[in-house]
């Protein structure tokens, strides 16, 4: 744990208790004496008001009536915040609607001085699917499909679902269990378990018409989940040998179920192993597009026929 984020932690602690000693302390979040001092004094510091007690079982209380010192954000702390808000922007994230109260929130914890900061910096930073014409922070274009904070509300407390799916030439209904909810090429997905063809499926969140808990009973357990899946897995039919500047073409972009696995201990060397479902014309496509990203510094051990063909098509028109 972080020094900043176990201050914080030990604030609230103390705080919720009329006495602690240096004891209680150590033991509870496992540091030593020493530390434990340390961390009290810069509590303090910051204005907590605590009261020593002498004496041989002595320690500390909170004055009556104290509440915690008010929330004081540093220059650069400010500027992280405030860029790192600025650049979800266009990104069709959940909860946007309070973006507002938030960008409120922040410019009212915050000096004159740091106002006019974060004024110029809105006027100057631009970031990808910004407009130029109108980079105001609160802006709220960018809301994304409303049944993704829906998704999220109930999956909180259920990750059994039952969906209700509009597909191609039908609506269908699948009782699932949710993987993972993730976000690529600018469209939000859900990995899940299907358990009527007990195997992983990924469906778009703007398909989905309906989302409830899935009160089934004898529900499969999670961990019999994962021995399923695992038993599915798909040997690899793609392995790459990456040297440095492909590892750098990697970093910027790569498919989101994409790993590789370092070969040196300096990190320019790696390896990749994965799947390619060669009757998916469109992922072949995707592929062979990344593949000429990659660069010339891949060494190909394994690919599939079929992304070979896509390649040579590329290669062929590029030349043309």
């Amino acid at each position: 744990m972080k020094k900043v984020e176990r201050i914080n932690i030990i604030m609230r602690y103390v705080n919720n208790r009329s006495h602690f000693t240096i004891s209680e302390i150590m033991r509870e979040f496992d540091i030593s004496r020493s530390t434990a001092i340390r961390d009290i004094r810069e509590i303090e510091a910051m204005g907590m008001p605590l009261v020593a007690e002498v004496g041989r079982d002595g320690g500390y209380f909170v004055m009556n009536n104290s509440i915690l010192p008010t929330i004081r954000f540093s220059d650069n702390e400010v500027k992280a915040l405030f860029i790192a808000f600025m650049a979800t922007r266009n990104q069709q994230l959940p909860y946007l609607k309070i973006r507002q109260s938030l960008a409120e929130k922040l410019l009212g914890l915050i000096s004159e001085n740091q106002q006019d900061d974060l004024l110029l910096l809105n006027q100057i930073l631009l970031f990808e699917g910004t407009n130029p014409y109108n980079p105001d922070l609160l802006d709220l274009s960018d809301l994304p499909h409303p049944m993704l904070e829906k998704l999220i509300q109930v999956l909180l407390l259920d990750r059994y679902l039952l969906i209700t799916i509009k597909e191609e030439k039908e609506i269908k209904a699948y009782h699932i269990y949710l993987l993972y909810l993730y976000r690529e090429k600018s469209f939000w997905q859900i990995e899940v378990f299907d358990f009527e063809d007990e195997k992983r499926r990924i469906f778009p969140v703007d398909n989905l018409i309906d989302i409830k808990p899935d009160h089934t009973k004898n529900k499969v357990s999670k961990k019999k989940i994962l021995e399923k899946l695992s038993k599915l897995e798909e040997v690899s039919n793609l392995v790459l040998d990456l040297g440095p500047n492909a590892i750098a073409q990697f970093k910027k972009y790569h498919p989101l179920k994409f790993s590789i696995s370092y070969t040196n201990p300096y990190q320019t060397t790696a390896v990749l192993k994965t799947f390619i479902n060669v009757n998916n014309l469109e992922e072949l496509t995707e592929i062979a597009n990344w593949l000429l990203f990659l660069g010339a510094d891949i060494k190909i051990r394994e690919v599939p026929e079929e992304v070979l063909e896509v390649l040579q098509e590329r290669l062929y028109l590029y030349y043309l």
